[in-house]
């Protein structure tokens, strides 16, 4: 009988297209060259006959109408064998926990208290593994991720996904700036530095704060660790969660001119595979982390 169904290479390669809008990008985090993904969608294209998948122009890369169909087609059986593959394998070493953190909330935060955990497991092997901001949660190299959500993006129906903390922002300056400060309305003649991932958050702020208008933002920064770095620089104020500013904000380093913190509704969330058995490091450390979330919380 003719088999009609593409290789996985193929299917791996256009949906890791999809994911990130890129060839280069996905060749990356499928650690092969940009030349072999481009193969690999132009085999799959003539192995459906001439389809065109991808619309590129200047912009970047764009799913075609009929690539877009078939992405909804065979993206959750590849998932699912994924899934299935990975549970299949040999158990995971009870004695070793990979931990995928996204950078800010990992050096920040969740490094500063690992050995304390560490003292409380000491048999336990701990590996810090690479972060990718274009997660699919199908890697079986990591067995928890802490991750943000993300705006207008889905967690995986095969991830158990439990919130840690980070809902809440408020903004953060240098101790020099305070005294400019009496009154939130004085924010806005101020430098707003801003995330670049989540441009809305000081709109969120002045809404709850009462202010009118549009906030006008300053530079932005696609890492929380140097929006941070600049507040206390001086170059201008941001809008950030206070458990990425608990050393700043100990130190002087950083001040909070007005006590009003606001909901993103986004936040850190704790993510395993729910397909596939949990270790007892992966549940112990699970239950570690969520105790130092409300211990920082309360605080």
């Amino acid at each position: 009988m003719k088999l009609r169904v593409p290789s996985l290479v193929e299917l791996h390669a256009f949906l890791a297209v999809c994911r990130v809008g890129s060839f280069r990008q996905a060749a990356e985090d499928l650690c092969v060259t940009q030349a072999a993904v481009s193969r690999a969608v132009q085999r799959l294209e003539e192995h459906l006959g001439g389809c065109r998948l991808f619309d590129r122009s200047s912009q970047g890369v764009l799913l075609s109408e009929r690539g877009r169909q078939f992405r909804q087609l065979i993206e959750p059986h590849v998932v699912a064998l994924e899934s299935a593959t990975a549970k299949f394998m040999e158990p995971r070493a009870p004695g070793k926990l990979r931990l995928s953190v996204i950078p800010t909330l990992g050096t920040k935060w969740l490094l500063p208290r690992l050995p304390h955990f560490q003292a409380r497991q000491p048999s336990l092997d701990i590996e810090m593994r690479q972060f990718r901001h274009d997660e699919d949660f199908i890697r079986d190299d990591v067995d928890v991720w802490i991750e943000v959500k993300r705006p207008r993006r889905r967690w995986p129906a095969h991830l158990q996904v439990t919130y840690l903390m980070g809902r809440d922002i408020i903004p953060v300056c240098a101790p020099q700036v305070l005294p400019r400060l009496k009154q939130p309305a004085d924010l806005m003649r101020e430098v707003l530095l801003h995330h670049t991932n989540f441009p809305d958050n000081w709109a969120r702020w002045a809404n709850m704060a009462g202010l009118p208008g549009e906030p006008k933002l300053g530079p932005g920064y696609d890492l929380s660790m140097n929006l941070i770095f600049a507040a206390k620089e001086g170059l201008g104020v941001a809008i950030t969660q206070p458990c990425l500013i608990e050393r700043e904000l100990q130190n002087g380093e950083l001040v909070v001119p007005f006590a009003l913190p606001v909901s993103t509704g986004r936040g850190y969330f704790v993510c395993t595979d729910k397909n596939r058995p949990a270790t007892a490091g992966q549940l112990a450390f699970i239950a570690w982390v969520q105790d130092e979330a409300r211990a920082t919380s309360g605080a």
